[in-house]
């Protein structure tokens, strides 16, 4: 009998989650059995099952049945839910946290994350829980409650001292992010693992407020660096770039490993919202990120990390819904870590740029495989990107069983400050495989605006034109639409095109 493969697993006291890689398109139906009896059945590659019973031994069986109901593979497993977590409440002794919006708790909220034990979970209730920074560590728990809601202040001091990060490709020292787990260290090992951010709670903080209070700060510190660029200033995507680097984002995850995100809103960082950089092994699933109108809004954001796997999330945001990122030359080329075996699959964006990978890339990506979502309400799409001067690599990426506002696989010229890599970039080998593109993309005012569905463009140095890229069963246009969809390619080789349709 075939086998589905490797079943990953997230497991709570009364939980269990399962997901898996989705081999090739088919259409199938997956039937979850439970201690030999039939639970329940999903299309999609990821099952929850609920209300378990805590420290249990579990036989689990997923069958996956072909469009005909013939049993097509199957996997078995014997897995244990965990202990229940004792619950170290915030507003209880000795903390006395306050839910009233208006009372500031970083230090009652800290105090109960220092004291939090491996057999614990800090516990925020139903309420507005003000807070500053917060720092978390390994082996613990942050459980949020429906209705609670950890809210970071606009206040730029909140979010001192500032730290050892990354924003944009280029290694800084930052505000601190309202949740901060490990120390940056491109040299260095994991310094912070297992924890766990879950509820259905939300997270969130000063979003546009606070990130034009910070670059107006730093614009005045920097006033005599910035004025001496001159001309310099016109390579980067904006004059607030450089002063925005030192941003906060929402929760920064540096040198980590085996972090789970599940279930939780994520609101309003003041630049990207989950930033995780030389980490490993993070899972986020079943989570909503809201970041509109907030200038470099990203969703989730993978940065030389590695193992990251994102499912069953919806994004509202103010840029790419995903980000993958690998560091800006002519540092990232030096530092040489690549974002690699990066999983996303069964997301929505329901307004914001789309999944990116770039253009910070010049550490290299490979073996991103991308399934099952929706991004055609973006502005993007699906887009892949990386100036000139990178350097690096993006190759095997897999794109299947999805819906996009467009597709852009190209070299781009704008955020080019830096000093050039000794070769442009080698974009190759990847395949788009049942993607339906729309041909028109949803503007930031929510306006319909017709594009090219497909855009190729590789780099003007032989060996680095685009090369290698297959297309097949590729849809093109919207049901209906009269206007005729066109495909831009320019410096490529060897781009392959099987079974290429319009939409009736």
């Amino acid at each position: 009998m075939e086998r589905i493969g490797t079943i990953h697993t997230l497991v709570t006291a009364d939980s269990i989650t399962l997901y898996w890689d989705k081999k090739i398109s088919e259409s199938v139906k997956y039937e979850i059995h439970l201690n030999e009896k039939y639970y329940g059945s999903t299309v999609k590659t990821h099952y929850e099952l609920g209300e378990l019973e805590a420290e249990t031994d579990y036989r689990i069986r997923i069958v996956k049945k072909d469009g005909d109901g013939r049993e097509a593979a199957r996997e078995e497993l014997s897995i244990s839910t965990g202990k229940r977590k004792i619950l170290r409440d915030i507003t209880s002794a000795p903390y006395y946290a306050s839910g009233d919006g208006k009372t500031m708790n970083t230090r009652a909220i800290q105090q109960a994350i220092d004291d939090c034990q491996a057999d614990e979970a800090v516990y925020i209730p139903e309420g507005i829980f003000l807070t500053g920074a917060l720092r978390l560590h390994s082996d613990m728990e942050l459980y949020l409650e429906e209705g609670g809601i950890l809210q970071g202040t606009d206040v730029v001091e909140d979010y001192l001292p500032r730290i050892p990060s990354r924003f944009e490709g280029i290694e800084t020292e930052c505000y601190s992010s309202l949740l901060n787990l490990g120390h940056l260290n491109h040299d260095g090992d994991f310094n912070c693992s297992h924890v766990v951010i879950r509820g259905k709670g939300m997270i969130a903080s000063g979003g546009r407020s606070l990130a034009e209070k910070v670059i107006e700060s730093e614009r005045e510190r920097l006033k005599d660096y910035l004025d001496s660029l001159g001309e310099q200033i016109g390579e980067c995507e904006k004059p607030e770039t450089i002063p925005g680097r030192v941003r906060p984002r929402l929760i920064n995850i540096s040198n980590c490993q085996d972090i789970v995100l599940s279930g939780v809103t994520f609101k309003n960082g003041a630049s990207w919202n989950v930033h995780m950089i030389y980490s490993d092994r993070i899972v986020t699933n079943g989570c909503k990120f809201y970041s509109e109108k907030i200038w470099n809004g990203d969703g989730w954001d993978p940065d030389s990390s590695s193992n990251c796997t994102i499912f069953n999330c919806t994004f509202y945001t103010g840029d790419d819904s995903i980000a993958i990122k690998s560091g800006k030359n002519p540092e990232g080329n030096l530092i040489g870590r690549p974002s690699r075996h990066i999983r996303i699959f069964d997301c929505v964006s329901a307004f914001g740029h789309g999944i990116t990978i770039g253009s910070e890339m010049s550490g290299g990506i490979e073996d991103v495989m991308i399934w099952d979502c929706d991004m055609s309400q973006s502005y993007f799409g699906i887009e892949i990107k990386g100036t000139k001067k990178r350097g690096g690599y993006v190759r095997d990426v897999m794109v299947r069983d999805c819906t996009a506002a467009r597709i852009l696989f190209h070299s781009v010229g704008y955020n080019d400050d830096g000093i050039a890599a000794s070769q442009p970039p080698v974009f190759e080998n990847c395949s788009f495989d049942h993607v339906e593109v729309l041909g028109e993309y949803l503007d930031d005012k929510r306006v319909w605006r017709p594009c090219e569905a497909l855009e190729l463009c590789g780099f003007d140095e032989p060996g680095h034109e685009l090369k290698n890229i297959v297309f097949s069963n590729l849809r093109l246009g919207k049901p209906g639409q009269k206007k005729k969809q066109t495909l831009s390619l320019e410096l490529c080789e060897n781009i392959t095109f099987c079974s290429l349709s319009n939409a009736k």
